[in-house]
């Protein structure tokens, strides 16, 4: 081809290139289907017990969870909250399966993610408060399968992830496994021989595979398996009875997962979620769980009962680098102060973002408040916006509340 031709031919390939792509946009933009298009129709379940008192707050909470399904264009929502340790809201709004259209209760099982972490914590704080555990010990002493490093590891640092433990290549963050984990020991076997990241104390950054190590710490201060201990001794004793580990097998009463359809953006449509195997995972993010039971564990970390009092205030203080500069991150929960009902107030919680899930838990230890929120998508963004929105409501003088 001459010169002259290939210059001839430019605007037309160029104008070929816009055209497909033009085409494509508009048949992403015209393929989209909405999940829910008007908040009065989304379906809801709502437990049994609601407290009357709250009648007028509910009617608020209710329009702002079906508003949040239609904008953000998730399946499914489920919220509750906990007053003074008691329940007094759970409902779940959408779609647990979109296909099916099978209904979100509040039963239903989401994956919690990160918001994972939390519950270990609990079960470690209930040994060290038995005496089993020494925060400060080398971990080996619990886990001596875990070699040791080229600096000491203590478990107080694993639970505040500035341990170093991690399984990383280039800047990412922990690689996912990509495998299934029989056992416990397998997951430790997969960070077993990683070099520690950064010498203990001197850096946060968030840490799945700390948090398995932390795992194993409770099954060797235990002397039981992790599934085992975190069932009888945390589970059952705060009636979390849909909370349990995401294994090989369907767990039943669990959603569906989806995640967006492109750019990470929900309202650009959803689809089902690639698998995903969270075995090797087992306390850093391998718990299913409802809001109802998560507002259950929250009402626990506020007053003793599960752990006693300078154990909790041990979890909820957030922790100091070598530098004295403060993580805002405790043992397993993230420290924050945030204005309701125009006062600033103490929160203490977690956010979840697995693979078809994003979940967010949080704690108001002055005002008793416990607000859980979860989602079956990746990647929804509003969830904990909405939890902040659900505490102002709840967090506000009856007399000020929506009637």
């Amino acid at each position: 081809m001459t010169r002259r031709r290939a210059e001839a031919a430019l605007p037309v390939l160029f104008a070929a290139a816009i055209l497909l792509v033009g085409g494509a946009v508009l048949f992403f933009i015209f393929t989209i289907s909405p999940v829910h298009s008007d908040p009065a129709g989304v379906p809801s379940t709502a437990s049994a017990a609601q407290a009357e008192r709250y009648s007028g707050a509910l009617e608020e909470v209710r329009r702002l969870s079906r508003s949040l399904l239609v904008e953000e264009n998730l399946p499914g929502l489920s919220v509750a909250v906990a007053v003074d340790g008691e329940i007094v809201w759970a409902e779940g709004f959408g779609w647990a399966n979109v296909e099916r259209r099978a209904p979100v209760t509040p039963l239903t099982r989401f994956r919690l993610g990160a918001d994972s972490k939390p519950l270990t914590a609990a079960a470690l704080a209930l040994l060290h408060d038995r005496g089993r555990l020494d925060l400060d010990a080398p971990v080996q002493r619990y886990v001596p399968a875990y070699p040791e490093k080229q600096w000491t590891v203590t478990t107080r640092q694993l639970m505040g992830d500035v341990a170093g433990v991690h399984r990383i290549r280039g800047d990412n963050n922990d690689l996912v496994p990509g495998r299934h984990c029989a056992s416990l020991d397998e997951a430790l076997s997969i960070v077993a021989g990683e070099p520690l990241l950064f010498r203990p104390g001197t850096q946060y950054r968030y840490s799945i595979y700390g948090w398995v190590v932390a795992s194993a710490v409770i099954a060797g201060a235990a002397g039981e398996p992790f599934p085992a201990f975190m069932t009888r001794e945390v589970f059952k004793p705060l009636g979390m009875e849909s909370t349990a580990l995401e294994e090989a097998n369907e767990v039943p009463g669990t959603t569906s997962f989806y995640s967006p359809r492109s750019f990470m953006r929900t309202d650009l449509g959803v689809r089902e979620a690639p698998p995903m195997d969270y075995s090797c995972f087992a306390g850093a993010g391998a718990f299913l769980s409802t809001p109802s039971d998560l507002v259950r564990f929250g009402s626990s970390m506020l007053k003793p009962g599960l752990l006693k009092a300078e154990t909790i205030a041990l979890l909820h203080t957030p922790l100091r680098l070598e530098s004295g500069t403060s993580t805002e991150y405790a043992l397993g929960w993230k420290a924050d102060s945030v204005h309701l009902a125009g006062a600033p107030v103490q929160m203490l919680g977690h956010r979840g973002s697995p693979v078809g899930g994003t979940i967010s838990l949080m704690t108001f230890p002055d005002l008793g408040l416990v607000i859980a929120a979860a989602s079956n998508v990746t990647h929804a963004r509003g969830i904990a916006p909405l939890g902040l929105k659900v505490a102002e409501v709840f967090a506000r003088p009856a007399e000020e509340r929506v009637h």
